[in-house]
């Protein structure tokens, strides 16, 4: 996916390398903060630099590199206590076993380890070891320790190591720790734990066993929208036939195929995201346990097939049997926007026309003919063809068109959650 440039604009992060092999992908790391617009200054403990040399960082950061040998009391801010307190996040990726172990009981030894305990805010580690190291008790404790004393870590994944075995400890993807870092730093109280439905991509109905009809959808803009939902905090499932790659892990994903399938898993989604869940009892006062539940949203991006093959067949149909011409019986297919149960439901449908003169008002007939709170009206022309990684859109409600500026999908789909929310006049 396309991460726009100015995502994490004004944004100031310490990254913390320790010694693992996995320190060359902190390289990686770097870039995509950078790239996001992320002002960024590294930290490195002694062991970090027998792995990569600072000169590697310095140069992606254009800031100096923080380690043992270098720290400044002259007024110039380059000390544990001014970088830590200077910063939005701290992420320290790859965190070792032995940093995982001095974090947990509060030692500071090296210059990293004090710059985390110097620091207040949530800290991201992304741990890096050895299969049996990572899965010893005393580094499992520790970690549980971690999780509840302002740390928040990032899975490891199972793959081959650098000790030549495959199994569970190594870091988790850049890209990964990337996500997990934009959702700390944008994660939005009004969206924050709000469940969240997503379809996405065109429909897929079947032919025969090898045969399809489909469309052009290509589901980046429902991507887009899951991953902006992910990075404000929200509970969001996507429910679609095609998303992009390196979307957050923290997305639930289910892929379908057919418009019967989505229905199904959209239906279920809706009913499991209207559940309400257990408030918890107050420290203060004797207050009942209730039921608190903010409102979920349904955007609609999916573009379902309005008509399906009436005589779907099993296996393979042969051309010898269908002769030199195919006449395919088609049956108009449920609209699936207006038999879902939308009550309690805030429902954002997405309607793509081609027809600049009657698409605004064609737009505007689903609020009242399908019952939904907003139309995110996509034109189709040479500009702003399917599958491109840039879209416009007119946010439409009973109330007024707000016409959103024409940029990469991510962007433009943080621009929709900020219009989604006016839907509410209140923050839940």
């Amino acid at each position: 996916m396309l991460i726009p440039a100015n995502l994490l604009t004004g944004k100031k992060i310490l990254l913390g390398i320790t010694g693992s092999i996995a320190a060359y992908k902190s390289l990686e790391l770097l870039r995509l903060y950078i790239k996001a617009g992320a002002d960024v200054h590294v930290v490195m403990s002694p062991s970090a630099k027998k792995f990569i040399a600072p000169l590697s960082f310095e140069a992606l950061s254009r800031n100096k590199v923080l380690d043992d040998t270098n720290e400044s009391w002259a007024g110039d801010g380059f000390n544990h206590i001014q970088l830590s307190q200077s910063s939005d996040i701290m992420v320290i990726a790859p965190t070792s076993a032995n940093t995982i172990a001095k974090l947990a009981n509060g030692i500071a030894d090296t210059i990293l380890t004090q710059c985390a305990l110097a620091y207040s805010g949530i800290k991201l580690l992304a741990p890096s070891a050895n299969t049996a190291m990572i899965a010893n008790p005393m580094i499992q404790a520790s970690m549980k320790m971690l999780a509840i004393a302002n740390y928040e870590i990032v899975s490891t994944q199972t793959k081959e190591l650098a000790c030549q075995t495959t199994g569970d400890g190594a870091m988790a993807e850049p890209i990964e720790i990337f996500w997990n870092t934009a959702r700390i730093l944008l994660k939005d109280k009004f969206w924050s734990d709000r469940r969240v439905i997503v379809t996405g991509g065109g429909t897929i109905e079947k032919l025969d066993d090898v045969r399809t009809i489909s469309n052009a959808s290509s589901g980046k803009m429902a991507s887009a929208l899951a991953s902006a939902l992910f990075c404000r905090g929200a509970d969001v499932n996507l429910i679609t036939t095609r998303f992009e790659n390196d979307l957050p892990q923290g997305i639930h994903i289910i892929e379908v195929e057919s418009s019967e399938e989505m229905r199904e898993y959209l239906v279920d989604s809706i009913r499991v995201a209207k559940k309400g869940k257990l408030s918890k009892p107050s420290l203060i006062h004797d207050e009942p346990i209730g039921l608190i539940q903010k409102e979920p949203y349904l955007f609609m991006a999916a573009a379902v097939s309005d008509y399906i093959p009436m005589y779907p067949q099993e296996g393979k149909l042969k051309k010898e049997m269908l002769g030199e011409s195919w006449n395919i019986a088609m049956k108009q297919n449920i609209d699936l926007l207006s038999s879902i149960n939308k009550e309690g439901l805030k429902t954002v449908a997405f309607k793509a026309e081609t027809d600049t003169a009657t698409a605004t008002a064609n737009a505007t007939k689903l609020l009242t003919a399908k019952g939904v709170d907003a139309v995110c009206l996509n034109i189709i022309d040479d500009n702003n063809p399917f599958g491109g990684d840039t879209n416009q859109i007119d946010f439409i409600t009973k109330g007024a068109t707000s016409k959103l500026p024409s940029s990469d999908k991510l962007t433009l789909a943080f621009e929709v959650l900020q219009q989604a929310q006016l839907l509410q006049k209140e923050v839940n």
